[in-house]
């Protein structure tokens, strides 16, 4: 199963594409922030924000406090592995090639 995770924008990869680098647990994965940008607002305003990452798309702005509790629930249930696992192999980040 392929849930949403908590992770920190960090920085702004590409800004005409609507790309920002994520930090998920030391995890670094490029994903589009499309979702949550602001129209006419420079990405760099997400910037240390909290925002919900499934499918290497940011999908929702989050606080910290909910993110770390969604990061305790994940972990419990057990699926925290999988998606961390899947953000370090790359399949979850949007400038990844497909493989053949």
């Amino acid at each position: 199963m392929c849930l949403g995770i908590p992770g920190r924008i960090v920085a702004v990869a590409d800004e005409e594409a609507m790309l920002c680098v994520v930090d998920v647990s030391g995890v670094r994965r490029t994903v589009d922030v499309v979702c949550v940008a602001t129209p006419d607002a420079p990405l760099d305003t997400l910037v240390g924000r909290w925002v919900l990452v499934h499918v290497g798309f940011a999908m929702s702005v989050i606080d910290e406090d909910e993110a770390a509790a969604t990061l305790k629930v994940l972990t419990e249930i057990g699926e925290a592995a999988a998606e961390m696992e899947a953000l370090a192999s790359g399949s979850l980040d949007p400038l990844a090639t497909p493989a053949a």
